[in-house]
């Protein structure tokens, strides 16, 4: 199963009123080898949800997005650009993707808020969702993780948000704003280290 580790960055914080703005995203065979590096702003339709708040958030104003395609367009584009990436031929002409996708798991931090703006734009766009069901999130995984790690007086962040998560184990964002693709690198390296904690313990 291929891991696709995703962020967005959005107008705002409704799925059903704001829009995704960009997408970054780091796509794993599933070996967890990397094999591509994905970016793209979108230009949103809904110019009227484009908060000042979240600008402050990703830095991107609707003049930074003039140039970037419509999400139309970067759906089916991404979809390609993982089938490529993974050497995925299609054997029949289509442009429902599921056959190819299905095993595809997005993975993201608190990644649930990012499905279901990308499951919003899919139908809006009246497209068939094509990836897996199943999802991974560091979030959930460091809750868990660091939970057992307290218990045995081993150091843990003292909150779960990927800044500090990242801090823990030893990364940090380049800049003080948003980047999807950066976030998206910086979540994979933090999943990387919480499977790694899995090989370290142990049932008494």
């Amino acid at each position: 199963m291929p891991f696709l580790v995703l962020d967005l960055e959005m107008t705002g914080p409704e799925p059903d009123w704001n829009e995704i703005i960009q997408i970054g995203a780091v796509l794993f065979d599933d070996q967890w080898v990397e094999r591509g590096r994905y970016l793209t702003n979108v230009y949103p339709e809904n110019e009227e949800a484009f908060s000042s708040s979240s600008e402050q958030i990703h830095n991107l104003s609707l003049a930074d997005l003039e140039d970037a395609p419509m999400i139309y367009d970067v759906l089916p584009e991404l979809e390609n650009w993982i089938m490529e990436k993974l050497s995925i031929r299609k054997t029949q002409q289509t442009t429902d993707n599921t056959p190819y996708l299905r095993d595809v798991i997005i993975c993201g931090q608190s990644v649930i808020n990012d499905i279901n703006f990308l499951k919003e734009a899919y139908r809006l766009e009246k497209l068939k969702w094509p990836y897996s069901r199943t999802l991974i999130d560091l979030h959930t995984l460091g809750y868990f993780s660091f939970r057992i790690l307290k218990k045995n007086g081993k150091p843990v962040p003292s909150r779960l948000s990927l800044k500090d998560i990242a801090g823990h184990f030893g990364f940090e964002r380049e800049s003080e704003h948003h980047n999807a693709l950066e976030d998206a690198v910086l979540t994979a390296q933090c999943l990387k280290e919480v499977f790694k904690l899995a090989d370290t313990l142990k049932l008494s």
